[in-house]
């Protein structure tokens, strides 16, 4: 693997190409795997090749902070839908990916990759409370940063929270890594000729409705000039690449 990277002060490495802190959201369901009763929960094959994936790119010398959904357990939009009250299954989602965030704490431990999970609800003996400048002190000292728990409000999504995060760390790109290779003009599982965007803005995604990520979410990146990059996490390598400053997926930006 290609290491074009150098030490800092501290002992952690510097990206010397490509980008030099990204923000990565993943869903819970990509955690699930693809087959039988592994759809909900986490698949530990899954989980391991995600947790790979991510310490290849901190080998790289980039920096890597983490927003992780929890649909693969909870997903409170759904449940409010069923008679819950909406604030409440949102709590309840929130906790779903605190459960994501230290599973994927873990899988980088066993692999020699220092992290740490911040929760924006108070959850003590599991994890520190979100604070940016030690989530910011966290990162240059060269470990992976997983923001749990969304933005700790109900009625806001994990995409939302993903955007907020990548804004106050002033991270290069935001990455959302989804089963899919890009942004297409259709459901490409459904329409065999759906056209994939190499290059789009935000406006054209709000637009056109493609359904990238809630429209909160959008605004929030377009509003920040933050650059998303939408690609598989299933593809292996296709993160490592990107980090790189190789051209994958789809890259949405504000103009």
């Amino acid at each position: 693997m290609p290491n074009d990277s150098l030490s800092n002060e501290h002992g952690a490495k510097e990206s010397t190409r490509g980008y030099r802190r990204i923000l990565l959201k993943l869903s819970g369901e990509a955690l699930a795997g693809s087959e039988g009763d592994s759809k909900f929960g986490i698949d530990a094959q899954t989980l391991n090749g995600v947790c790979k994936e991510i310490a290849d790119v901190v080998e790289l010398g980039t920096q890597v902070a983490i927003v992780v959904g929890g649909g693969n357990f909870f997903r409170g939009i759904s449940a409010s839908e069923s008679g819950i009250e909406r604030a409440t299954a949102d709590y309840i989602g929130m906790l779903a990916t605190v459960m994501n965030a230290l599973a994927i704490q873990q899988g980088l431990k066993q692999i020699g990759v220092g992290a740490r999970v911040q929760s924006a609800i108070p959850i003590s003996p599991v994890s520190e409370p979100y604070v940016r400048l030690r989530a910011l002190k966290h990162l240059n000292l060269g470990r992976v940063v997983i923001f749990a728990a969304g933005t700790g409000n109900p009625y806001f999504t994990t995409d939302t929270a993903a955007s907020l995060r990548a804004a106050e760390i002033n991270a290069d790109v935001l990455v959302k890594a989804t089963k899919v290779d890009g942004v297409y003009d259709s459901d490409p599982a459904k329409n065999p000729d759906a056209k994939r965007y190499d290059k789009i803005t935000y406006d054209e995604v709000l637009q056109k409705r493609l359904g990238v990520m809630d429209a909160t979410a959008i605004a929030l990146c377009r509003d920040n000039e933050m650059a998303m990059r939408v690609l598989s996490i299933s593809d292996q390598g296709a993160l490592t690449k990107m980090s790189q400053g190789i051209e994958i997926g789809t890259v949405i930006t504000s103009s």
